[in-house]
């Protein structure tokens, strides 16, 4: 594979992934499938001895507390501790994957008089709970573990996608930091749950990885199945758009292949919400369920702002509040608009800087549970690179050694407040 990079990839502060050594006599190099598990194999033992922690600390305080017990849809309603790990969104897929879809705006009499949409599982895309379904009726296991089997598999698929990005353009090292942040940022307890977050970001860090290497048709096919999962796949859409529209500019591959990648990306995304529409008799329903059934619609920030204004007094007066998932939500925004300027100083691929700043566009120009923040920005994965381009300065034990230590926190903050403190 060829790792120079073009105008169309990036340039000027991007340090491009070293070759690998040549194969020697003897030493087993020359096999295509030992090279690939040389280069891969720590990767994906990384991110899973890293994930595996956090996740451990996860059950055990969840164990701990005891709140499943309280057979509460909040925890799971269920008699087991991992019966959280399908609660909320998890419960939802499981009843599409069997029983299917059945648009419909239903009004309901809510609190205070008001009128409210009874909510319909229209509202979750397909591509995660079909998954699910295939998974089952290939394997014989039950819709929870066919879920909890395919959020696994998606999230190794991504953490080896973070990697190959960033490694790209800032070396192994740099790679395998990234890699590591993404078993711990906050929100990562989604990631080995019955969610289709891992499902998402495996597919969108590929589509970058594909612009990036200029594999247009199999960008855009990522990119449609994206859509098909959730609906800031928008962003997505977007990113791989302007790097199309750069190429075509630059006449670096032609016409046909770019610009079939731009046509095919949206595809996705456009049919499910017009199907939706369709069967719901009206075009805009699948707005208007996220509206009226969970008060989920775009406000142009005015929650975020509100949000903002209220937690730095101390005060939890405003819509979905949850103090301490709001108090970390804030903290990771912060966190990202501190991270994003530092982003673009490394100047990375347009479709990477399009994708990170409309998918925090997107989070924050929304009203909804605040606390899910670390959530929904947990697909922004380029902001992965200025702290991974930092980390791959220390030596690896010293790097493992912080990150392990983040992902016993992660088991906290990342896991067990997510779902106990807050609504995920």
């Amino acid at each position: 594979m060829n790792h120079t990079m073009t105008p169309a990839t990036g340039s000027g502060a991007d340090s491009p992934e070293p070759p690998a050594r040549a194969a020697e006599p003897g030493d087993g190099r020359g096999s295509p499938v030992l090279r690939t598990i040389r280069h891969y194999g720590p990767v994906l033992a990384f991110y899973g001895v890293l994930k595996l922690i956090g996740f451990l600390v996860f059950m055990y305080l969840l164990d701990s507390s005891g709140d499943f017990r309280q057979k509460d849809p909040r925890f799971g309603g269920g008699a087991h501790a991992w019966d959280v790990l399908a609660s909320w969104d998890g419960w939802w897929y499981q009843q599409i994957a069997a029983y299917g879809y059945h648009p419909a705006l239903v009004p309901v009499q809510g609190a205070h008089g008001l009128l409210t949409l009874q909510g319909n599982s229209a509202a979750f895309f397909p591509l995660y709970p079909a998954a699910m379904r295939l998974v089952a009726d290939c394997t014989g296991l039950g819709l929870y573990a066919a879920g909890m089997l395919v959020s696994v598999v998606a999230s190794f698929v991504a953490a080896l996608g973070v990697y190959a990005v960033a490694a790209r353009l800032r070396g192994r090292r740099a790679g395998l930091a990234a890699a590591g942040l993404w078993a711990v940022w906050p929100g990562s307890g989604l990631e080995w749950a019955g969610y289709s977050e891992s499902l998402y970001v495996a597919l969108a860090v590929w589509a970058c990885y594909a612009v990036m290497t200029r594999r247009w048709l199999t960008a855009g096919i990522l990119t449609f199945l994206a859509g098909l999962n959730r609906p800031t796949a928008a962003a997505l859409i977007a990113g791989l758009g302007v790097a199309v529209l750069l190429s075509l500019r630059r006449r670096e591959d032609g016409v046909v292949r770019p610009l079939a990648a731009m046509l095919i990306s949206p595809l996705g995304l456009a049919w499910y919400l017009l199907w939706v529409g369709h069967r719901m008799g009206d075009y805009g329903g699948y707005f208007a369920l996220q509206k009226g059934a969970w008060a989920h619609t775009f406000d142009y920030g005015a929650q975020t702002l509100d949000v903002f204004t209220s937690v730095a007094v101390g005060h939890f007066d405003y819509l979905f509040a949850f103090p301490v998932t709001d108090i970390i939500g804030v903290g990771v925004v912060l966190l990202g608009l501190i991270l994003i300027p530092l982003l673009i100083h490394l100047r990375p691929p347009a479709v990477l800087t399009v994708y990170t700043l409309l998918t925090f566009a997107l989070v924050l120009g929304s009203q909804q549970i605040f606390g899910n923040v670390s959530r929904y920005l947990l697909p922004a994965f380029p902001l992965f690179l200025p702290l991974a381009t930092a980390l791959r300065r220390l030596r690896l034990r010293l790097l493992c050694a912080v990150l392990g230590i983040a992902a016993v926190a992660s088991g906290s903050y990342a896991g067990y407040l997510l779902f106990e403190a807050g609504v995920p």
